[in-house]
């Protein structure tokens, strides 16, 4: 492990978590009350809140957050009858101890980092950058690089990767409609574009294309038998990987399609962002007969820079250019669309200061359920994120910002719980462990970096945090 990377702030500690909630984020509609008052918080609460017998396992209040010593105690008592932790009562002592202490630097390099992705099981890292380079790493095995990758034929940089559900392929893209794919289950470390291993190239592009255009962003299906791609062409493409070819273009906006994501593991719904400032949700189960989007999500006053799922098919998040990140429910949404005309300035996300007046303005028909605001979306595509289901609940939201900070809301209250701030340049991506209380960033300064709950001293090893999900779930 390198050397331990100290943030210039203080840190935070769990009691700060607990009782300290910073209130820099704000929710529309809910600004009186500031508090989330639709379904999905009940499901939170469902998801990340303790048995409520366990909370009379000791004398005193009992009023939320439960005291994990209370916790321990009322499990080895038995008050909540099951003689163990559920999984909400284990989201609700991890979602607690966030991962706010570092940073420790995972790599370096002399290249801005684009892309950040665990896998579904947490045993390896992929991070991308811009000069061609993409590395995978072992988590538990001190963070060794098990595959270094020099793509082919890249454009401008990395601007998407893609880790295969059974975690044997990898595709990367690239300002090209040709998307590569790496067997990275193969023994050679090294990774040389048709040198030392081959890099097939998915074509994206149809015989009738004129002129050419990249891809922002590309995910695999759960079943991992399809690939979905935004373009800058202003279209959602789907790759049929069983039949090798593409099997569906749909004309989606009026501008740059900047990212897109399957809904959940059916692979029917897909939900897409745009510079038009629209969200839309595809049913590709109507879409040949009707031939345009099961509905649009209106809220976003700049153009969208990302959207993360929830993966329960009815609700997501996005990132958008007027510095906020919006919750979505798809059962608001509608077939019209209306953009307001209220900038009254001209702005360039890439090289210009948000204008402070234009930080208040609201869309007048804005569909979003909430709206989180504290970050910065500048200079580049900015991700954000629902924090791990097994170990929160997906209590949580968190964003990478153009100030070279990550931020964590909390979904609900909309509170800013923590910020982890070291960077000096943006951190576009940032990625939260499935089960451990860590996040790691990458950000344009070159640095792969660490951040865990646990953080005095060196890094834990891999061994110590296995313990901790033993001692809750067992």
């Amino acid at each position: 492990m390198a050397p331990n990377m100290r943030s210039r702030k203080k840190r935070h500690n769990c009691e700060d978590i607990d009782t300290a909630h910073k209130t820099s984020a704000s929710q529309e509609p809910n600004d009186n009350n500031n508090y989330l008052d639709h379904e999905i918080s009940q499901l939170t609460r469902l998801r990340s809140f303790p048995h409520e017998l366990l909370s009379r396992a000791m004398p005193g209040r009992s009023k939320l957050p439960v005291s994990t010593v209370k916790m321990l105690v009322g499990r080895e008592g038995n008050y909540s009858g099951k003689g163990r932790f559920s999984s909400a009562d284990g989201c609700h002592v991890l979602s607690r101890y966030l991962p706010v202490n570092g940073p420790w630097m995972v790599d370096y390099m002399k290249s801005r980092a684009y892309t950040s992705q665990f896998s579904s099981d947490g045993s390896l890292l992929v991070a991308g950058f811009q000069e061609s380079q993409i590395r995978i790493y072992d988590v538990n095995g001190g963070w060794k690089v098990l595959k270094d990758i020099l793509a082919k034929s890249l454009r401008w940089t990395v601007t998407d990767t893609s880790l295969s559900p059974d975690q044997h392929y990898l595709v990367y893209a690239s300002m090209s409609p040709v998307v590569h794919i790496v067997n990275i289950g193969s023994a050679t470390t090294d990774s040389v574009a048709n040198v030392t291993e081959i890099h097939d190239g998915l074509d994206f592009s149809r015989n009738d294309d004129e002129e050419e255009f990249g891809i922002f962003s590309i995910k695999f299906s759960t079943d991992g038998r399809e690939l979905v791609a935004a373009s800058s062409d202003e279209a959602i493409y789907v790759y049929d990987l069983m039949e090798n070819k593409l099997s569906l273009r749909i004309p989606a906006h009026t501008s740059d399609v900047n990212t897109v994501c399957f809904a959940d593991e059916t692979g029917h719904l897909i939900y897409s962002g745009s510079d038009d400032t629209l969200c839309k949700v595809w049913d590709r189960r109507c879409f040949i007969s009707r031939g345009q989007a099961a509905g649009v999500l209106m809220g976003h006053l700049e153009g969208v820079a990302f959207i993360d799922s929830r993966g329960d098919g009815r609700h997501f998040i996005s990132n958008g250019k007027d510095q906020t990140t919006k919750l979505w429910d798809i059962r608001k949404m509608s077939n019209a669309t209306y953009k307001p005309r209220l900038r009254d300035f001209e702005w360039d996300y890439r090289w210009m200061e948000y204008p402070s007046h234009a930080r208040n303005m609201k869309h007048p028909f804005d569909q979003s359920v909430a709206t989180y605001r504290g970050h910065s979306v500048l200079r580049t595509l900015i991700r954000c994120h629902f924090s791990p289901q097994y170990s929160t609940g997906q209590k949580y939201i968190y964003t990478g910002s153009s100030d070279g900070s990550v931020y964590i809301y909390d979904l609900v209250s909309g509170d800013e719980v923590a910020k982890l701030d070291h960077n000096r340049q943006p951190v576009r991506d940032c990625t939260w462990h499935p089960v451990y209380p860590m996040i790691v960033t990458a950000s344009w300064d070159g640095v792969v970096s660490s951040w865990e709950f646990p953080g005095s001293g060196e890094a834990p090893p891999p061994r110590k945090r296995k313990s901790l999900k033993r001692a809750l779930y067992y």
